[in-house]
């Protein structure tokens, strides 16, 4: 188990006062690596709250940066007073993402132009901050969270779809440049989850079914059930494994 430990790691999750961000957090802290818990300015008070809340759990040192990944600099400003509170980093896990729904003829230049500056540019100033570290370093494990729309069209949805592909194809380039340096980077793609970003569709009645319906473990995911995939794609017992989008949907890409 030993393969599995984090302890004496540190890593940075963005997104991570609630939802798959907070759920992979308690993973990486349960498995022993400091946490740097992330979000923006608005959700200060509950980063806050989720950081003392996985001290107080773990016992494990724990920190917080609000900033949102979208504005200008705020990749890099992220990375950098990451470092800075915990010294160096380890783990970097990409999470925070948005997204907005509306038929492909009606959806606006904001709302694409929104989910492609967080959920894929911010991913790649963010992979491009830290690896600028770990190369330095000559170490580090990045992890993106992709999707089942890396592999699907999903349903109005486009720039989410675009974005999620994107993030799938960024993680493979980064990986094939920089495996060679001693940084592994690999993707999760969750399936359905029970999260904000997905409360409109589970509101819809007659799509939550149809949705259910295909999802052959019977029940939508939970943030704790990326924990397991979280802690081997940060650890040492994925040390040969790179370039990979982790499928975790209970079945739904089987079927």
């Amino acid at each position: 188990m030993r393969l599995f430990s984090l302890e004496g790691k540190s890593a940075l999750v963005t997104g991570s006062s609630r939802g798959l961000g907070n759920g992979i957090a308690n993973g990486l802290a349960d498995a022993g690596a400091n946490v740097v818990i992330h979000d923006i300015p608005a959700f200060a008070e509950a980063a806050a709250d989720a950081a003392r809340a996985i001290a107080e759990r773990t016992g494990v040192k724990t920190a917080t940066v609000t900033a949102d990944v979208a504005e200008k600099g705020a990749p890099d400003r992220i990375v950098a007073e990451a470092i800075e509170q915990m010294g160096a980093l380890d783990i970097v896990v990409n999470n925070a993402g948005i997204i907005r729904r509306a038929p492909a003829v009606e959806f606006t230049d904001a709302d694409w132009q929104d989910v492609i500056d967080i959920n894929l540019t911010a991913v790649f100033y963010i992979c491009r901050a830290a690896g600028r570290h770990m190369i330095e370093r000559g170490s580090g494990k990045i992890i993106n969270i992709a999707s089942l729309l890396s592999f699907q069209g999903g349903i109005i949805v486009p720039s989410y779809t675009a974005a999620k592909g994107g993030v799938a194809q960024l993680t493979k380039a980064l990986a094939n440049e920089w495996a060679s340096k001693g940084i592994n980077v690999n993707a999760i793609a969750p399936g359905y989850m029970s999260t904000e970003n997905t409360r409109q569709l589970r509101a819809d009645e007659a799509r939550a079914s149809q949705i259910l319906v295909r999802i052959p473990a019977g029940r939508w995911g939970e943030p704790s059930d990326l924990q397991g995939a979280a802690v081997f794609l940060a650890s040492a017992a994925s040390d040969y494994v790179t370039g990979h989008v982790l499928v975790v949907d209970g079945g739904w890409m089987a079927r």
